[in-house]
């Protein structure tokens, strides 16, 4: 079952069209703690003209400056809460830079424990002051609302160590960057929640269950005989057919769209077999049909939650 939820353009249908050749402007933004300065230093190893905080004001500037620029064929900059209630203009400013410089928004995220935690970790005072950390916390995430909806992605980073953030946005941005529609398969377990970037999610909780195999149970999807077994039956053979012509349709019309990256998700109850088995298959299916393609199990490890 595909989830329904309203999907960001990155940039508008024209400017898509006609801006492919022209610089990238990659602004970061998303609440305070959840890794924005490690994606700039990471995007500034890969070549991109890096800045951080750089005030509302100087916006629409900077962007005129990295257009007509001989040597920045890529910026990457920070744009957060530091700026108070000038924060608020954003959106009205990126929809004008959207049609003149091919940009892209990431929004970084984390729950309110993870953020706690950095914050606690760090003994660094939340940007907003006064207040404890995580009432701090909430009234950031309601005042970057209108700024996360309309983010091209969406990168949450409660379980991602600083490694791992920053191999995940060097994948994503270096070799490929220039690619039209950029894909992350995703495996996931209900039971822990469904990964909020997802753009699509398919739920295969309706196939036979390896988990109730005794000598299934400590494997994942990942290994050849539970692949196989899931396989075997009849439902799965249709589903990955369907599901495999679905994106065959949809795809293209995301190109079209200016869409720059898409989350698929397959989610079984605990995020072990039947949605590893998924995401796998359909991750190599988009791969041999040219997309680029991070592939990731988030539950893969985990251990059920109690009850």
């Amino acid at each position: 079952m595909a989830k329904r939820r309203r999907a960001p353009v990155p940039i508008e249908e024209t400017a898509a069209k006609g801006l492919g050749a022209r610089p990238e402007l990659f602004i970061i933004t998303g609440v305070s703690g959840s890794g924005k300065g490690t994606v700039l230093k990471t995007l500034e190893d890969l070549g991109y003209y890096a800045v951080d905080n750089l005030p509302m004001a100087l916006l629409e500037t900077f962007a005129r400056l990295v257009t007509e620029s001989a040597t920045i064929r890529r910026a990457a900059i920070v744009v957060d809460i530091r700026e108070g209630d000038l924060i608020s203009k954003f959106p009205e400013i990126y929809a004008r830079l959207r049609l003149t410089l091919r940009t892209c928004l990431l929004f970084l995220d984390a729950d309110d424990e993870a953020l706690v935690r950095r914050f606690s970790e760090t003994r660094r005072p939340h940007p907003l002051g006064a207040g404890s950390v995580l009432s701090n916390v909430q009234a950031e995430r309601k005042q970057l609302e209108a700024i996360r909806d309309m983010a091209d992605q969406v990168i949450v980073t409660s379980d991602l160590s600083s490694p791992q953030l920053r191999k995940m946005i060097g994948e994503a941005f270096s070799a490929t960057s220039d690619a039209s529609l950029r894909i992350a398969v995703v495996s996931f377990g209900f039971r822990h929640g469904v990964p909020p970037e997802s753009d699509l999610v398919w739920d295969v909780r309706f196939l036979p269950n390896p988990n109730y195999v005794p000598e299934f149970k400590p494997l994942s999807g990942k290994n050849a005989r539970v692949a196989r077994y899931i396989r075997g039956f009849a439902q799965t053979g249709e589903f990955l057919k369907l599901t495999e012509e679905m994106l065959d349709f949809l795809l293209p019309h995301y190109v079209a769209e200016g869409k720059a990256y898409l989350t698929i998700a397959f989610g079984c109850t605990g995020g072990r077999h039947r949605s590893v088995m998924m995401a796998e298959e359909i991750a190599h299916y988009l791969q041999d049909a040219g997309y680029p393609v991070r592939i990731s199990h988030r539950d893969i490890d985990k251990e059920p939650k109690s009850k």
